[in-house]
Parts: C-alpha cells; structure tokens; sequence
C-alpha cells in the first residue's frame, strides 16, 4: 500500500496552485499520480503531478479509481470537506 493511493486529499506544495487542496484519482509510474481539485471547487485542475509537489493529508476519501470530477465532488460533500477545498492552505516552509 502506497502514501499516495486513490482518494487521498492531498496539498499542493509547488506552482501556482500551492496551498490548494485535490485529491488522489489515479497512481501512475513512481513518482506521478492523477490529481484533481475539481477545478471550480479548489482550482486544481486534472492533471499529472510529481508526489515531490504533494503533501499528503491523513483523510481518504471513497472514490473508485479515475472517477470522474462529479463524482469526486460528491465524495467532497459526503465528506463535510467541502469549505475546507474552496480555501488555500498557507504552507509554512
């Protein structure tokens, strides 16, 4: 069992989406996963991102694997996360 598996909630730690909350929806070739905010949630969008640019969080999220946005905003919601996704983390370096 990896750090990254599907459904972790994840902070982004480098580029402009950094301090921003997505979540885990595919684990690809070490060291890339499939991240997704949904974008008009967190501001993330879909895409493939380096674990050396996540911070993972404790919380796991029920999600199957590469599901879709609505599904993983749903997921968000059942979850009570929903606040905490729409604001940035402020990353202490």
């Amino acid at each position: 069992m990896s750090l990254y598996e599907t459904g972790r909630v994840c902070v982004k730690t480098m580029g402009r989406e950094a301090g921003s909350l997505c979540v885990v929806i595919e684990v690809k070739d070490e060291p890339f996963v499939v991240v997704t905010g949904p974008k008009h949630l967190s501001g993330v969008r879909r895409r493939s991102c380096n674990t050396g640019h996540l911070e993972p969080l404790e919380t796991v999220i029920s999600i199957a694997a590469d599901a879709d946005d609505e599904s993983v905003e749903k997921a968000i919601e059942e979850a009570g996360l929903t606040e905490k996704f729409r604001t940035k983390i402020r990353l202490e370096m």
